[in-house]
């Protein structure tokens, strides 16, 4: 299941969706309803977003040469 929820297409899905939803959801909900969704969309947005960042980088130069020794 983490090498599902983890791949590359399901974090951009996250992190599109929830960022739509978090811009739309001030327009169609009012008062703590909005304020709750929007900091848990927006949370959900950006740890999605830190996943691609972070799992996709590619790896330093000291890295591989420290693998290669």
């Amino acid at each position: 299941m983490k090498a599902f929820v983890t791949s590359k297409p399901v974090l951009w899905f996250l992190f599109l969706f929830n960022l739509v939803a978090t811009a739309v959801i001030p327009f169609v909900a009012e008062g703590t309803q909005a304020l709750g969704a929007v900091i848990g969309m927006g949370l959900v947005s950006v740890k999605a977003g830190i996943g691609l960042i972070f799992k996709y980088r590619r790896p330093s130069r000291v890295h591989q040469v420290r693998a290669a020794q």
